[in-house]
């Protein structure tokens, strides 16, 4: 793949800016080449395209250009976005494991209150009340949605990778 598309592809999935510096090591590229294709992508969305590269805080960023806010603010509104924060995704992985799961579950897996986020989960829909707990004081249980195999790529739960696999991408990072 040309260092172009690489450099394009991780500023699309970083949540945070990336120096230059960043970009090459997660690239491989020298510093040099990865400045060079980095320039040379920021030239490509100045032609012609709704978003832009925009240097913010020592890195670089893949944004909207601001004649796009209108119609941003519009998806917002109407619902169409769906970012999730780390703690989102956390809850989220272990609901889609575990599930049936409980929110004290949750709460002891991750060893913080998991309130909003079930309930910011719960609003995008990318889970559901699947029912309640048969112990005392019936706590209600969590389960994944269809909207969370789609926004996850996946046909079936089945398809989750197993937990085993886990560990060894923990030892990559």
């Amino acid at each position: 793949m040309h260092l172009q598309r690489i450099i394009e592809a991780i500023l699309f999935m970083a949540e945070e800016p990336l120096s230059v510096k960043e970009m090459a090591e997660i690239t491989g590229a020298s510093g040099e080449d990865t400045q060079k294709a980095l320039m040379e992508v920021m030239e490509g969305y100045e032609r012609k395209s709704g978003l832009q590269i925009l240097r913010v805080a020592g890195g670089y960023q893949l944004a909207t250009r601001p004649e796009a806010a209108p119609y941003i603010q519009k998806m917002e509104r109407e619902g169409h976005t769906l970012r999730l924060s780390q703690a989102a995704m956390e809850s989220l992985a272990i609901i889609a494991y575990k599930q049936p799961v409980t929110r004290i579950e949750i709460e002891a897996i991750r060893g913080v209150r998991v309130d909003k986020v079930l309930e910011n989960l719960l609003r995008k829909k990318l889970i559901r009340i699947t029912g309640r707990k048969s112990v005392p004081g019936r706590p209600m249980t969590y389960g994944t949605t269809k909207k969370f195999l789609q926004y996850f790529g996946l046909n079936d739960l089945k398809d989750l990778p197993p937990l085993e696999n886990f560990s060894e991408m923990q030892k990559s990072l």
